[in-house]
This record gives structure tokens, C-alpha cells and sequence, in this order.
């Protein structure tokens, strides 16, 4: 029975340490990749054409303010009036009628002074990795400057740069710590699954076949 017991330990001992070792390898490698590829100083980032801005909600359960949502706003619209994007991809989810991340960050940001027309709404982003691909399967868009929270922009480069998109992120402010604990948290395993995603499954969005037209810089 002890020997029973003593394998079991070991096993389970042997699944604790691979599992951290995973989560562990995935956070470097996606550090890795995209080393030196996000900013924090606007007057450092290069300019590029297009802006890709990742949804979130725009309110935390209970209906208050999402703070990644509000500094998301604040680092497209930095980035837009300073003249180093010409336009941005406004991509997240509406799955359902009462929640649409797309039409929030569209009305938010006309409220804040970027023009209508130079604002696309991808309403098929239901992922990091559909926002990033759509950009370039559906939009024709092959170089980004992703706007976002710094652990979500390093991801979203990893994706991008392992499918050809030459991709910098512009660094919106992060929230307090202890703001949102679970985020932070989910990003090490959303980070495995980008892992999976890029060598291993060759994942591609949900809908990306059907091509739909991208206004021409003037």
C-alpha cells in the first residue's frame, strides 16, 4: 500500500512540476519573441499605417468602469492624433445582441475626437488570435501597431510575427495591482494556448475567408 502511495505521490509531484515548467517556458518564449517590439513613449514608436485596437468590455461585472478598456481608448487616441497610425481596427466580440465590444470602442473613440472614417470595426474578433490574423486575412492589413496592455500586446506580436505581420504594440496603462488578479492570472495559460495555437494546432479565426475592403490612406 505505501508503495502505492508513494507512486502516487511521485506522479502527481511529476504533474505539478511539467505543468509550472509549461506555464513557465510559454511566458518566456512569449517574452522573447516579442523583445523590443512594444512601447511605453509615444514620441519612440515608429509610425504604421494601421492601428489594431484589442477589445475588452467596457464595464467590469456590476457595471462599473473597466479600467482596460478606459486606458485602451486613451493610448488609440495618443496614437492616432499624433499622427503615428492613419487608422484602427477596432476588433472584439458581439456575439450576442446586448454585448458588442466593437460598437463600444467605435462610439468611444468618435467621442474622444478620431473620425469616423478612419475608424474599422472587425466584429469577428473573438480572440487575440482572430483579431490579429483578420487584420491581415480579411483586411489586407500585414503591418500593425497593436494597442493594448503590455503582457496582452506581447502575445498578440508573438501571434502576429509567427504568420508573417510585422506587428510593435503601443503600451496602454496598466491597471493598479491588485485590480485585476484573474486577468493577470489567465494570461499565463491564454500564453500555453498560444503556444499550441502557432506550432502545434495551426489555428487559424472562426471566420477569415471572406475579404472585406480597407479604406485607402489619402
Amino acid at each position: 500500500m505505501k508503495t502505492i502511495l508513494r507512486r502516487f505521490w511521485k506522479m502527481v509531484l511529476g504533474g505539478i512540476i511539467l505543468f509550472t515548467s509549461i506555464l513557465l517556458f510559454s511566458n518566456f518564449w512569449v517574452e522573447h519573441e516579442s523583445k523590443g517590439k512594444t512601447y511605453d513613449d509615444l514620441q519612440e514608436i515608429p509610425e504604421n499605417p494601421t492601428g489594431l485596437v484589442l477589445g475588452t468590455s467596457k464595464r467590469v461585472r456590476g457595471g462599473g468602469e473597466n479600467l482596460y478598456f478606459k486606458y485602451r481608448m486613451q493610448a488609440a487616441v495618443e496614437l492616432f492624433k499624433s499622427g503615428k497610425v492613419k487608422f484602427l481596427i477596432v476588433s472584439g466580440d458581439n456575439s450576442i445582441m446586448e454585448y458588442n465590444e466593437t460598437r463600444d470602442m467605435k462610439n468611444e473613440l468618435i467621442k474622444m475626437g478620431i473620425p469616423e472614417d478612419k475608424i474599422v470595426e472587425d466584429f469577428a474578433g473573438f480572440s487575440t488570435l482572430d483579431s490579429v490574423l483578420r487584420a491581415k486575412e480579411v483586411f489586407g492589413q500585414d503591418s500593425l501597431t497593436i494597442i493594448s496592455q503590455e503582457f496582452h500586446n506581447e502575445r498578440a506580436i508573438f501571434i502576429g510575427k509567427n504568420h508573417d505581420i510585422y506587428s510593435l504594440g503601443f503600451n496602454a496603462n496598466n491597471v493598479p495591482k491588485g485590480y485585476s488578479t484573474i486577468t493577470i492570472t489567465r494570461e499565463y495559460f491564454a500564453r500555453v494556448k498560444a503556444l499550441l495555437d502557432v506550432y502545434i494546432l495551426e489555428t487559424m479565426p472562426k471566420f477569415y475567408k471572406d475579404k472585406e475592403s480597407f479604406p485607402n490612406e489619402e
